[in-house]
């Protein structure tokens, strides 16, 4: 029987988020048959710093390789959709980090191919895999909290907090035209869409630029690395520092969301919160164990992380017994697990709980909605009546 270990990656990517990918694909007992670098050199220094056996001269040469089964995208924002494309044409199977491409009309086309190939296409949305959020899921879904009625949280961060900070990603043509929103804002319109099981219809956005300058490094400078200092260059900046965007969810449910960059003291700080017809669920992200659950006529209830006494959903992706903290790094694990799993089966399950190449198009409607929206400064439709034109 084919297992996980007999299934070979490869990286694109040697970021922080690079890491993090091959830590959790080692952990499924995974090979790891290389790393790609924005250089051979860097590639190579990488491969070694991991302990990877090898390291590719080119994404070019990595896709020639016929080790590899699955290729993960780690690269900046856009490199994504011409390396995505190139890796399903090359009958790989493809996890790409979010966004999945800078444009809704490049992301139709890439679930476009996806669907043709047939092969498992995969997006980086993660924090649907914390237990707790697979709990929230279902008790929405078995009517446990009534009709969902606010869809309300806040991705807060503070590394670009100062004018001295810098990442690629506040270069549009390396980043996307929205950096907050693309970057943090759309995990969290996921996660409240894969919670509520409702898609978002309109959205009313401020996109606030609160640092106009900022100092650009002459040298590279990794994502959260603090890095910086030496000669700089002043490069005017056109995307957000932070964005208040409100909501209308199908079915009748009303939100709002504030995604920041600029918040001191917040590092990673993810919240969602559902008040429902009969009761109310809250999850922070920095707590990730930890499920508020709020009653009107009887006491309120923090439900800790405890298989046995989770849904049985939210109860096979936890890696831990109660009391044991699960976090970051197992929420990648229990994700990969699920797309390995379908990767052994050879292509995509009916109804995967990872997010698809679909769903990184529907997240790309959506950022667009809210620069659009932001610009005329009135509600704005998801458009998802686009058709591709290539």
């Amino acid at each position: 029987m084919k297992t996980t270990a007999n299934l070979v990656a490869a990286v694109v990517g040697t970021g922080f988020i690079g890491a993090v990918h091959i830590d959790a694909i080692r952990r499924l007992g995974v090979e790891i048959a290389g790393v790609v670098g924005s250089s051979a050199e860097r590639a190579a220094a990488k491969a070694e710093q991991f302990g990877v056996a090898r390291s590719y001269a080119s994404f070019e040469q990595m896709l020639e390789d016929p080790r590899v089964d699955v290729v993960h995208i780690t690269s900046p924002n856009h490199q994504h959709a011409h390396q995505a494309e190139a890796a399903l044409l090359a009958g790989k199977h493809v996890v790409c980090e979010k966004p999945l491409a800078l444009t809704s009309r490049e992301t139709d086309h890439l679930r476009r191919t996806a669907q043709k190939t047939g092969k498992v296409a995969a997006v980086n949305f993660n924090i649907r895999f914390y237990p707790q959020v697979h709990e929230m899921r279902a008790r929405i879904a078995n009517g446990a909290v009534g009709r969902p009625n606010l869809i309300m949280g806040s991705y807060l961060q503070d590394w670009l907090l100062r004018d001295t900070d810098w990442n690629w990603r506040a270069e549009r043509e390396k980043g996307g035209s929205l950096r907050v929103v693309g970057d943090i804002g759309s995990h969290w319109f996921d996660l409240a869409t894969f919670i509520t099981g409702r898609r978002i219809e309109a959205v009313m956005a401020e996109l606030p630029t609160f640092i106009a300058v900022r100092k650009k490094p002459r040298g590279p400078v990794e994502t959260f690395s603090g890095a910086g200092g030496g000669l700089t260059t002043d490069v005017d900046i056109g995307s957000e520092d932070a964005a208040i965007v409100m909501l209308r969810f199908e079915g009748g449910a009303r939100g709002v969301m504030t995604a920041s960059q600029v918040s001191a003291g917040r590092k990673n700080g993810i919240t969602v919160e559902i008040s429902g017809s009969e009761a109310s669920l809250a999850w922070i992200g920095e707590r990730p164990d930890e499920l508020w659950i709020g009653h009107r006529d009887s006491a309120n209830e923090v439900l800790l992380r405890d298989p046995g006494l989770l849904t049985p959903g939210a109860a096979m992706i936890t890696a831990l017994p109660g009391g044991h903290a699960e976090g970051f790094e197992n929420g990648f694990k229990a994700m990969y697990r699920a797309i390995y799993q379908d990767v052994l089966a050879g292509s995509p399950s009916a109804t995967p709980a990872y997010a698809t190449f679909e769903d990184g198009h529907e997240e790309a409607l959506i950022v667009e909605a809210v620069e659009r929206s932001a610009r005329t400064g009135q509600w704005t439709t998801i458009d998802r009546q686009q058709q591709e034109t290539v």
